[in-house]
């Protein structure tokens, strides 16, 4: 096999493939992308087993063929190298070379055969989605997903078809992210299925100028199209919890406040709370607010007073500093309301003007705070 492309082609395919890398295996080929040309241009693929990522780049073909290279070296030497043309070649020994206008390079391949295959994708359902929307979903519940591998159903996003509006959600038992657009053309598809967070941060990266993206829906894999790229994963196969009946519906007590002032708020009394806990604490009635921590351990304490309106019996509830600073960022509006009940129950946020047709619903459990 023997090729020439451009060094910002190569290295911009290499970025994107090495997201996919598993950070710690036990099966050395994973480390490398399969390369093979095809009729004037290169494929490029990679996987982690649960996904699989293909890509495209133009190439002037000298010699047909395929191999395994390291995906790290490739990319480490395209980085340093100035922009212009590169040739990579591997002989019959799986001896790669690697040429440049600055020098000469040589690394040692793998057998393409033991390269994983393609998974087998069985039939599939056709949705579209607008690849603005597909952002939007990926930025609005992501950081509500579970890290934790004990609950595989949590370490991903539920897509829900139905009564042709599309839902998504994210929950780590201690959050939750809701992102729902009333009316969805699903191509008649109507179902649950539960994307891991690779998958879609993978997709992310390839979001390009293409207005839409194609997803093929199977029963164990999903595929998404984008221009010339294709990400394939295995779907996580787990019922996801009945999130709708732990978003509560009854909380009586209302907050509004600029959401940059708010975060901002928090940000500066969280200075001065405790590392461990990160507790906060916000202090609500109709005349005033404020925002407090206390961490006896260093004898620090902070306090500052908000300017929201509040409605309902006064109230003090205490959160996590991180979570609520984490959970506001992503709250689409210069307003964010809060609906509360207790100081133990669930607050809902959402933001004040509403898009038309969207509804965006966060949910964050508070912490008991500290007598």
């Amino acid at each position: 096999m023997k090729f020439t492309t451009t060094k910002t082609d190569l290295q911009t395919s290499l970025q994107k493939l090495s997201k996919i890398i598993p950070g710690r295996s036990t099966i050395p080929i994973l480390g490398n992308a399969l390369i093979t040309t095809d009729k004037g241009t290169i494929i490029m693929r990679a996987t982690d087993l649960e996904q699989t990522m293909i890509l495209t780049i133009p190439a002037s073909i000298e010699k047909e063929g395929s191999s395994v290279v390291p995906i790290d070296t490739l990319l480490n030497i395209s980085n340093e190298l100035p922009d212009g043309r590169i040739t990579l070649s591997v002989d019959a020994k799986l001896n790669v070379s690697i040429k440049s206008e600055k020098g000469d390079y040589d690394l040692k391949g793998m057998v393409p055969e033991e390269f994983p295959a393609l998974p087998e994708l069985e039939e599939h359902n056709a949705v579209t989605v607008p690849s603005e929307l597909l952002k939007t979903i990926i930025k609005t519940t992501s950081f509500a997903i579970s890290g934790d591998d004990l609950k595989p159903a949590l370490t991903g996003v539920l897509f829900q078809f139905k009564d042709g509006g599309f839902t998504t959600v994210a929950t780590d038992g201690h959050r939750l992210a809701r992102y729902h657009i009333k009316e969805f053309d699903s191509g008649g598809f109507s179902g649950d299925i539960i994307i891991p967070k690779k998958f879609l941060s993978l997709s992310q990266n390839l979001l390009g100028k293409k207005e839409t993206v194609e997803i093929q829906i199977g029963k164990n894999h999903i595929t998404a199209t984008f221009e010339n790229d294709t990400v394939h994963s295995r779907i996580i196969d787990e019922r996801y919890p009945d999130y709708e009946s732990v978003i509560p519906t009854n909380n009586d007590k209302t907050f509004i406040i600029d959401t940059q002032d708010i975060i901002s708020a928090v940000r500066r009394v969280s200075i001065f709370s405790n590392r461990t806990t990160q507790q906060i604490a916000i202090k609500m009635e109709k005349e005033a607010q404020e925002i407090t921590t206390e961490d006896p351990e260093k004898a620090t304490r902070a306090k500052e007073r908000l300017k929201g309106e509040y409605s309902g019996d006064p109230i003090t509830i205490g959160y996590n500093a991180l979570y609520l600073k984490e959970l506001l960022s992503y709250i689409p509006n210069k307003n964010v309301v809060l609906k509360l009940n207790t100081p133990i129950s669930a607050t809902v946020f959402y933001p004040e003007e509403k898009e038309e047709g969207r509804e965006t619903t966060m949910l964050l459990m508070p912490i008991r705070l500290n007598d």
